[in-house]
C-alpha cells in the first residue's frame, strides 16, 4: 500500500490515486498525546507488520512545542520510508523534515484566524522551507461531543444531519481553488462522519476527499471508503490498539480484490 518515496508531488500522487480509484490510508500521530517512546513503539510495530499505511500525518492542537513536533517527524523520517504530512493546528506547527503540509483553511467555520489569519503568518515560513504545500479545505463535522479543534478554533461544527450545508461548503472550497477537502469529526469523536454525508460530498466535488475522526473499527473504516472517501485517517485507536492496523490493512486488501 505504501507509495514509493520519490520527488513526485504528494498532491499529484493523491490526484492520481483518485483517478485510479485507489483508496489510501494514513495514521495520524497526535504530538500532544504521543511522546518519542510511544512513536518508536508504533513505528516498530508497523515496520514488523505486513500492514503499513500509505502516509503518516503529524499534528496537534495549540499545546505542543515545535521541538516536540519536529522530534516526532524526525523519528518517522529516520525509521520509515512512509511519507510524512503535517496536519498543523497553528502556523507554529511546521517542520522542514516533513514531506508536505496540509495547508488548512477551516472553511466550515467563520473564525478569520483559521480561515486566513494563521495562513498569512505561515506563508513566509513555508516560502523559505522545502515543504510541499497542499491547499486543503477543512470541514469540521459534529461527531457527537465537543472536540479540541472546535474549542481551540472557536467554531461550531456543521451538524451531522445538515448534509446540504456540508455539500455546499465543500463545493465552495473547491471553487475557491482548494486542491483537497478534509471532512473531520474531531479527535476522539463519539461517532465518525456518516457514510451519507461522505457520499453526498463525494458525488458533488472532484478533488481528493479525506475523511477522519472517530473511526474506531474496521467496519467504520470500510464504510468511509465505500461511501466515497479517497483517503481515510485513523488516529487515537491505533495508538491504543496498534494491532488494529492489520484489520485496516485487510479492509484495503479486500477493496482491491
Amino acid at each position: 500500500m505504501t507509495p514509493p518515496h520519490t520527488s513526485t508531488s504528494l498532491l499529484f500522487t493523491l490526484q492520481q490515486y483518485k483517478a485510479q480509484r485507489r483508496k489510501t490510508w494514513a495514521i495520524l500521530i497526535d504530538t500532544d498525546k504521543t511522546n518519542a517512546l510511544g512513536c518508536l513503539q508504533l513505528i516498530n510495530y508497523i515496520e514488523k507488520s505486513a500492514a503499513k499505511p500509505d502516509f503518516f500525518l503529524v499534528g496537534s492542537s495549540l499545546l505542543v512545542s515545535y521541538d516536540q513536533l519536529h522530534e516526532i517527524v524526525l523519528l518517522l523520517k529516520n525509521h520509515t520510508k512512509i511519507p510524512v504530512l503535517l496536519f498543523p493546528g497553528s502556523y507554529l506547527h511546521l517542520s522542514s523534515a516533513a514531506d508536505a503540509v496540509l495547508f488548512l483553511s477551516l472553511i466550515s467555520g467563520r473564525n478569520p484566524d483559521f480561515l486566513i489569519g494563521n495562513q498569512v503568518l505561515a506563508a513566509p515560513l513555508l516560502k523559505k522551507s522545502k515543504l510541499e504545500v497542499i491547499p486543503t479545505g477543512y470541514l469540521l463535522i459534529d461527531g457527537g461531543k465537543p472536540t479540541s479543534v472546535a474549542y481551540i478554533s472557536n467554531t461550531q461544527p456543521i451538524p451531522a444531519d445538515k448534509i446540504d450545508i456540508a455539500v455546499c461548503t465543500a463545493l465552495a472550497g473547491q471553487y475557491l481553488g482548494l486542491q483537497v477537502l478534509y471532512l473531520e469529526a474531531g479527535s476522539g469523536a463519539t461517532f465518525p462522519v456518516s457514510p451519507a454525508l461522505i457520499h453526498a460530498v463525494q458525488q458533488t466535488v472532484t478533488v481528493p476527499l479525506i475523511v477522519g475522526g472517530g473511526i474506531k473499527t474496521a467496519e467504520q473504516f470500510a464504510a468511509a471508503f465505500m461511501a466515497g472517501a479517497d483517503l481515510v485517517i485513523t488516529g487515537n485507536i491505533v495508538e491504543k490498539q496498534p494491532q488494529i492496523v492489520q484489520q485496516f490493512a485487510e479492509v484495503l486488501n479486500k477493496l482491491y480484490k
